[in-house]
Order: structure tokens, then sequence, then C-alpha cells
């Protein structure tokens, strides 16, 4: 049968790339543009095609200038799980729906698409021809219609049992394409200055879209990487190493408002809220070590600030101090509504929700798993300012749940590093067998 539900329905057509992270990504920016996500479909899982209730057309078609995980967007017409359940849906929508798009004076084209199966010219051609009762009225133009309509058919998510019909079939009109193309124009070997750990541009999107930054917000990263400042005494980076040029090059310069060099474990900021988004990656101490500044020996009397000459002494900064440093430091410079997005290292084997921090003034939004290696992986946590930060909150963590568990992950590299030298160690008893 037909999937029921309201009329102004919408098929999305996913990507099949960083799986976890699609749902959050699209109820993330629906959000953002005043829509609310609901569907009929019981699931998603690894599934491309999904089926949406969106208020507009307004609304998919922002949804589609921001989103990296969705392909494109169609107005659903029909579906079904036979060619005669897609016939019989295709009959029962409105004409009136229809017929600005089908008047003799428009031009269009039909494409097919096919997931998990390839058709051949004759087969296509056989699935156009099954849809002459359509009041189609117009001009076919294959090179550049007014109106593109696609029929989809979903043959499962098995390469190697490929059924011979498939279990699901859409028709809709095409409303928009993703911004997939920016992942490869925005890519780290296209840019003049990289660092160890700088991001990959397709989740640098997704981060941004989870933390529904928009046009004018202000978006704060307290551990920016490659735009770190070169210390005193080192050689300075060349005029094209830094985030401004970066920034320049791909004509964003405008947006660049500024560079902080300080200690992420210390307050740099007075009280406020500035923030309508804090994005960042911290270091895990495997490319970038997790250091602050201190000393181990009493600060004299009278010393308010240190001359320009000192090289300030470093200290083991453990991760369960940092990212609750982090959270607190969102609480209280977010604006309400403002959402902090940061990356979660977490040793496989031992890894719990429970795990994750938290904060009375933060809601937990959403949490998605990157797979680092067999035992290790990164998590990206998504959390929303939901309450104005009181002095209080600032220990609250110590009497949370999560806070014993995560200090476990202190020894996040050594846990790390003892996975890759059993793995080596492994490869190389195999290799002597």
């Amino acid at each position: 049968m037909a999937l029921p539900g309201p009329l102004n329905r919408y098929l999305l057509l996913m990507a099949q790339e960083h799986l976890e992270f699609r749902l959050p990504e699209i109820k993330s920016l629906l959000s953002l543009f005043g829509g609310h996500f609901t569907s009929s479909q019981e699931t998603y899982g690894k599934s491309p095609f999904w089926v949406l209730n969106i208020p507009s057309e307004d609304i998919a078609r922002n949804l589609m200038k921001r989103t990296v995980c969705a392909k494109s967007i169609f107005e659903l017409w029909g579906h079904g799980k036979s060619p005669e359940e897609l016939y019989s849906s295709l009959k029962n929508y409105p004409v009136e729906k229809m017929v600005p798009f089908l008047h003799s004076d428009s031009t269009y084209k039909i494409k097919i698409h096919t997931f998990n199966k390839t058709l051949t010219q004759e087969e296509k051609v056989k699935r156009i021809d099954a849809l002459e009762f359509l009041p189609f009225e117009g001009k076919v133009n294959l090179k550049k219609p007014q109106h593109i309509f696609s029929i989809l058919e979903d043959y499962g998510l098995d390469p190697n049992c490929i059924p011979e019909n498939p279990h699901n079939i859409y028709f809709g009109r095409w409303i928009a394409d993703g911004q997939r193309e920016l992942i490869e124009s925005y890519s780290v070997k296209k840019r003049h200055f990289i660092g160890n750990t700088s991001m990959d541009a397709g989740l640098s999107f997704i981060m941004a879209n989870h933390g529904k930054v928009k046009e004018n917000d202000i978006v704060f990263d307290p551990f920016v990487g490659t735009g770190k400042a070169s210390r005193k005494n080192q050689k300075w980076r060349g005029p094209d190493e830094n985030i401004r040029a970066n920034l320049r090059q791909y004509g964003l310069e405008k947006y660049y408002l500024d560079v902080l060099v300080s200690d992420a474990s210390k307050p740099s900021w007075r009280k406020g809220t500035y923030f309508d988004a804090i994005i960042t990656d911290p270091p895990y101490g495997i490319r970038e070590s997790t250091r602050r500044t201190g000393s181990q020996k009493a600060v004299p009397k009278g010393i308010e600030k240190c001359p320009e000459s000192h090289v300030p002494v470093s200290l083991s900064y453990h991760l369960s101090d940092m990212f609750f440093d982090l959270l607190n430091f969102a609480a209280e410079t977010l604006v309400l509504g403002g959402r902090l997005v940061y990356w979660l290292p977490v040793y496989t084997p031992e890894y719990t929700e429970e795990m994750v921090p938290w904060h009375p003034c933060l809601k937990l939004i959403s949490n998605c798993e990157q797979k680092l290696s067999s035992h290790t992986s990164r998590r990206l946590i998504t959390m929303e300012k939901v309450k104005t930060f009181e002095n209080r909150d600032q220990y609250s963590h110590l009497l949370s749940d999560q806070f014993l568990p995560y200090q476990g992950h202190n020894s996040f590299r050594e846990k790390y590093f003892s996975g890759v030298t059993k793995r080596i160690a492994k490869e190389e008893k195999s290799s002597q067998e």
C-alpha cells in the first residue's frame, strides 16, 4: 500500500555517507527555517529515501540550500510497493496540483533513478511510457526543461542480493538539489593552509548545520587549530598560513572577526552572552597535545601579570576537565537557544551514553558516532542552551553521574596507542607465519 499522510509530502534522496549525522542535520535545518520534522515513515536507518511532511515548498528549498547530507528533494506525487500501486497512487493525486506543471506551454523531462540496481535504456523507456495516463500537455525538452519529474526505485541495501522487483517506487517533481558539491570545492586538499587535524569539509558543513548557524550569527571556536598564531621565539607563519587567508581563498574574509590566543582553561571573557553558536574540535592528545598554562609552584603575591618575555609553564589538561570547562563556557556565553557542537573522543569498548558530559543549562540534541579505528571513535555532540546560567551551575557537573564515568577517558591517548601497538604486533606476527 502507498504511504498514508497529507498531500504536502516530499521525498528526500539522501547521500549514503555519515549515516548517523543525517537525521540530526535535517531536523536542525527544518527547525532553523520554521519547519518541524514530521514523517509517517517508521524508520530511516540506512535507507536513502525519506518521506517527509514539510509545510511549504519554500522551506523545502531553503533546506536544500544548506544540507550536505541530502542529494535532492522531490514533491511526492505517488508511491507504491509495485508499479500498480504507484499508478493507483498517482491517479489519486489531485489533478489541480498537477496542472500548473503539465500545461501546454510548459516543457518537461522524466528521469529514472535506481538505488542498488542499474537498468537498461530499454527498461527506462518502458517505465516512462507507462506513465502516459498522466495529463502531460507540454513538450519534452531534455536539455533545459522547465520541470523535471523523476521515477525513483529502491532495490534495498544489499548489493549481493538484488531483488528482481523494487521494494519501493516513487514518482515526484524535482524541487532542488542539496549542496554536496561544496564538499569537493572546499576540500582540504585544495586549501592553502592545513594543520595536523584540519577538519574534513563535509563534516565541517554538518557541524555548522547541527549548530543551526544562520546569517549574521556570531560563531566561536575555542580550539580553532589552523588559525593558531605562532608563539614568541618561533618562526612566524607566512602570509597565507592562517585562518584569515583560508577564508580569503573562498571569498569569505568579510565574515572573519578575529583570533584570540588564550588558555581555554582560564576565563578570558567578561560575563555575558556573546555567541549564537560554539562549534569546535578540541584536541584529543593524539596529534595535538592537551596542555594548559600553570605552575606547580606557588605564585608569589603581588604578581598580577607576567612580563612580555615570560614563557608560561604548561601542565597536563585532562580531557574530562577540558570538556566540562567547555560546557561551562558555553553555558555562560551562548545566547538562549544557541548551540554547542563539539567532538568527544571515546574508547569504544568502554563507552556508554552516561559518559557524555552534562550541564544543567544545556540540553543534549544529538550524539553521532564517527569510527576512527576498531577500538576508538569520536562522537559529534550537539547541545542547546535552554536555561540562563547561574553561578551555582559552574560546579554542578561534580554532582552529575556523568562526571566520574568520563574521567576514565583521561587516558584516551594511552588506550588509543595501546590499540595501535597491539594491531601492529598482530600484523607483524601474521606476516611471519
